[in-house]
């Protein structure tokens, strides 16, 4: 089974409803409501162990709601909007707390958010909401490292025999995730400024 656009069924297109209450978009917000459980499990628990499995639950059904999505024709104009921005304050929000608890240096919270940064204010300036772009495959495949490196790092942090060699896969992992968001959002920066030349100028004139 392929991991990326798994679900989907060729011949048949996929069409995003107006529906608000489905089985992806409810597994898009318990995928959110799981990092204040990761934020009080690692600042105030010191429980990495229980923070490591709300990320692998987290990043589970990041790739089952879209599998679902696809599989069953549940596909919405709702999740493809709020589905990757879920996914961006998810990842944040882990970032911080990893930052506060010593576990990354304020760096990698950078390397995070400054991309993000340039994209909201470059789309604000255009759209004054969501641009409304496909998310590219490297996007996705940035996401899956992001959240695979995520818990691989916060595990390296426990009494294991392996601790050392998590640690190391943990920021291999991240390194690419890493360079997959700066290489996405790249490609995203000149997509949002095709489009909103192309909204501003519809007759292709300028001014």
């Amino acid at each position: 089974m392929r991991f990326i656009g798994a679900g989907s069924r060729p011949g048949r297109p996929q069409v995003d409803h107006d529906l608000v209450l489905t089985v992806p978009n409810v597994l898009t917000v318990l995928r959110f409501m799981g990092v204040p459980l990761f934020i009080w499990l690692v600042l105030v628990q010191k429980e990495y162990g229980f923070a490591v499995l709300v990320l692998a639950v987290m990043a589970s059904t990041d790739w089952i709601d879209g599998y679902v999505a696809r599989r069953f024709d549940q596909a919405t104009k709702l999740g493809r909007v709020m589905d990757p921005i879920a996914d961006r304050l998810a990842l944040i929000a882990v970032a911080v707390t990893l930052v506060i608890a010593g576990v990354v240096h304020w760096l990698y919270l950078a390397a995070l958010v400054i991309p993000d940064a340039v994209l909201l204010v470059l789309t604000l300036s255009y759209f004054h909401g969501h641009p409304d772009l496909p998310v590219s495959r490297i996007g996705k495949i940035r996401t899956g490292l992001l959240l695979l490196g995520t818990p691989l790092l916060v595990l390296s942090r426990l009494d294991v025999p392996s601790a050392d060699a998590l640690y190391v896969a943990a920021w291999t992992v991240l390194g690419l995730g890493l360079a997959g968001h700066w290489i996405a959002a790249y490609n995203y920066f000149w997509a949002i400024l095709r489009k909103g030349r192309m909204q501003s100028h519809p007759d292709g004139g300028t001014s």
